[in-house]
């Protein structure tokens, strides 16, 4: 009796312990996959890492911590929280910086940097900025550095460790920290005009968030002054739960004028900019500015309208002379990188280039002559993570052992290695790097890696690939938030199928829970499907996915013609016509499931958010006869109406390119759209304006076509609010229910 009784409390207490995911589950604290640090950081010394972790009870308010080599412990820094009880307000820049940089439903300290000596870290939090002294008390250690609910942007401290930094109302300014003084060094910034800021463009599609740079000494500061009067002014309606906002923007649709830019020096003590000449074109892109390492020569690369070239300018900090050291041109369109490093050792500095088909590096002479090759093969270097000198080594990520990863390696500087370089990351997966940035001998780096079974985990290593520490081992055991699940979580499979040119179209496939092959299920094509994002790679998987896949569905995700990682051949293809061969690779994915004797080919669906949302849009209106049904979030519907740098990039100016531009909207396309389609978008969306959804529902209620909507009162683009983003996971998984599950007889 008392045998049957425990197996029975058994077998009742036995399901609690495999649970299946939930919506809820996936947004509510703690962080469903462990406190997974960000914002990893080495310090200037190397004796420890800082990083920025969420409180266990609120998993986007983060706080400053660190792990000390010396002692092997973890601690907590600066609680966020108790250096600011209240609720946070934001300046309107402010927030629109985030937006910016991905980060706008973060709170707390989202950032901050290390002061060169390694002894003091600066970081803003709820408007205002503090220093934190790593030698002084605890109680001590936290010092103001400006007025109560001041606008601060982009803070920074001086080489020299005498001053900080920082952009206010449109104008640089820098505290002398000897004396406590602050200095606006400029004073013409206001209406149109702006002082040490990245602008908009620059932002958001060139991935540079500073409007300026210190010199390597700290006797110069180099800075952006743009005037976005030429700009035509979007007024946009941000409707809020509360009442509507009428917001003016300066929006650079395709076309239209940018920005006008200038690049300028000034001293931190003061006086009139000397202004630096970017040529005789006023119509370009400042897209890069670099220090040489003595401080005598700054570097800015010049972009280009239309994309196809890029210059290497070389600036005389004494005489303002300047030469061309490199011209880079395409014939479709320039790639931006981070990847310029001038060498302190030899004259000589580090170039990347996709002259060869991929992403390589190059090393040239300061007379802007090519050496040799560090890198070559049919493979991409994604971006240089640090270089040592003194051990003759350049370390970099990339994939050159399988599409779906990102290894890190050891290039040499003679170039001795180019086609076969070290590897450094042992495991299979995907590795995310930070080494303390360039330095006379490498002593360690951060990894964070994860791969299809295992959540991420971080570790301290040694420039061999050794493991020295753990930050956080982050193992699933029976205390780790995610133990509930691990039972039930699918392990996703991995496989290419050819497209149309006979190139390789890589996926990441999850099979449902309970999987029996003799059943047929319906499917989710969850994409992106634009540049420069890949979805399907060998990391821990998207959760979404996982948990819709524990619902029931078969869910693929294809990375179709377009992206970027995988060379030229593979991302041209997209060049002057938007939404057809990714459309066609999509479909293709769909068509080879649809053989699979386990899928319901009456039942496949789409979904995707921005260019996916886009990309949704384009299968319905072109493959409702093999898409069951679409859900599209925050979608581009005109190209016209985004932005200069991105859509010009790939359709061209649209007097130049008219019909493509014409081809690659969603309207024209619209009679072909038969099967059910959900629309959702935030109200208060300042990247993919609310225009474009108002446009297509205008368009189909003209033609008749019915559609479902849900709308999001103060929505930005990334839904960014945990309440939102599980209102929308909700909303989506329903409609899918019902239009991809049949009832029952």
């Amino acid at each position: 009796m008392r045998t049957m009784l425990l197996a029975g409390l058994m077998a009742i207490s036995l399901p609690a312990m495999s649970e299946k995911l939930t919506v809820e589950r996936l947004l509510d604290d703690p962080a469903l996959l462990g406190p997974t640090p960000r914002g990893l950081k080495i310090s200037p010394d190397g004796s420890r890492v800082t990083f920025l972790r969420g409180k266990a009870d609120d998993q986007n308010l983060l706080d400053l911590w660190e792990y000390n080599l010396a002692d092997d412990a973890t601690r907590l820094l600066v609680d966020s929280r108790r250096l600011q009880p209240a609720e946070e307000v934001l300046s309107d820049a402010e927030k629109a910086t985030r937006e910016r940089q991905r980060i706008a439903g973060l709170k707390g300290i989202v950032s901050y940097r290390w002061s060169p000596d390694g002894q003091r870290l600066l970081f803003p939090l709820a408007g205002q900025l503090y220093l934190y002294d790593l030698k002084a008390a605890p109680d001590d250690a936290v010092r103001s550095l400006t007025p109560k609910d001041a606008e601060i942007i982009d803070a920074q401290v001086a080489p020299s460790g005498r001053y900080v930094s920082f952009v206010s109302q449109q104008n640089l300014w820098v505290v002398d920290l000897k004396t406590n003084l602050k200095f606006r060094l400029t004073d013409d910034g206001k209406g149109t005009v702006h002082n040490g800021e990245a602008e908009f463009i620059a932002q958001e599609e060139m991935d540079r968030f500073s409007g300026y740079w210190w010199s390597p000494t700290g006797e110069w500061i180099a800075f952006e002054r743009y005037d976005e009067a030429q700009v035509p002014e979007v007024k946009r309606f941000e409707i809020q739960a509360e009442g509507t906002d009428v917001t003016e923007q300066r929006y650079p649709a395709a076309g239209q004028p940018n920005a006008r830019v200038q690049l300028g020096l000034i001293r931190p003590s003061g006086g009139r900019p000397r202004w630096i000449d970017l040529g005789k074109d006023e119509d370009i892109y400042l897209n890069r500015v670099n220090w040489t390492p003595d401080g005598k020569h700054l570097a800015f690369q010049r972009q280009s309208r239309d994309q196809r070239r890029i210059d290497l300018v070389l600036v005389d900090q004494e005489t303002l002379k300047q030469r061309v050291l490199l011209s880079e041109t395409q014939p479709n369109w320039i790639n931006l990188h981070e990847d310029l490093r001038f060498l302190k050792r030899q004259q000589a500095f580090i170039w990347a280039s996709e002259r060869s088909g991929y992403k390589h590096l190059y090393l040239y002479d300061m007379d802007g002559k090519e050496k040799f090759a560090l890198s070559s093969g049919n493979w991409v270097v994604d971006k240089v993570l640090a270089v040592d000198e003194a051990a003759g080594l350049v370390y970099v990520a990339g994939n050159r052992d399988h599409a779906l990863d990102k290894q890190v390696y050891a290039l040499k500087l003679d170039g001795s290695n180019a086609a076969a370089p070290q590897r450094i990351t042992a495991e299979d997966g995907w590795h995310e790097a930070s080494f303390a940035g360039d330095s006379e001998g490498v002593k360690l780096f951060v990894d964070s890696w994860s791969d299809p079974r295992t959540p991420t985990q971080v570790s301290v290593r040694r420039p061999d690939g050794s493991r020295l520490a753990w930050i956080a081992e982050n193992k699933v055991d029976d205390k780790h938030p995610y133990a509930p699940y691990q039972a039930e979580h699918i392990v996703p499979e991995f496989g290419s199928i050819k497209a149309a040119d006979g190139q390789d179209l890589w996926y990441r496939l999850y099979k449902p829970a309970g999987f029996d092959p003799a059943k047929r299920y319906p499917v989710i094509s969850h994409f992106y499907g634009g540049p420069t994002v890949q979805l399907a790679k060998r990391d821990f998987g998207d959760l979404l996915d996982q948990y819709l896949a524990q619902q029931g569905y078969v869910v693929i995700t294809l990375d179709n013609r377009g992206m970027s990682r995988r060379g030229r051949a593979f991302s041209d293809p997209i060049y002057r016509q938007l939404g057809a061969v990714e459309v066609e690779d999509q479909r293709a994915a769909l068509q080879w499931l649809a053989k699979q004797p386990w899928v319901d080919a009456r039942h496949m669906g789409v979904f995707g958010w921005s260019y996916g949302g886009y990309l949704t849009l384009m299968m319905l209106a072109k493959s409702s006869d093999i898409v069951a049904a679409g859900v599209s979030v925050a979608p581009v519907t005109e190209w016209t109406l985004y932005d200069t740098h991105y859509t010009e990039r790939y359709l061209s100016l649209p007097k130049d390119n008219a019909e493509g531009y014409r081809k690659s909207g969603v309207l024209p396309w619209l009679d072909g759209l038969t099967s059910p389609l959900l629309l959702i978008h935030g109200m208060a969306d300042d990247n993919v304006l609310f225009t474009h959804s108002t446009k297509l529902m205008a368009e189909l209620q003209n033609r008749g076509k019915a559609f479902e909507l849900m709308t999001y009162p103060g929505g930005k683009h990334g839904m960014s609010t945990p309440a939102m983003k599980k209102h929308v996971y909700n909303t989506l998984k329903r409609w899918f229910d019902r239009q991809l599950k049949p009832a029952a007889p």
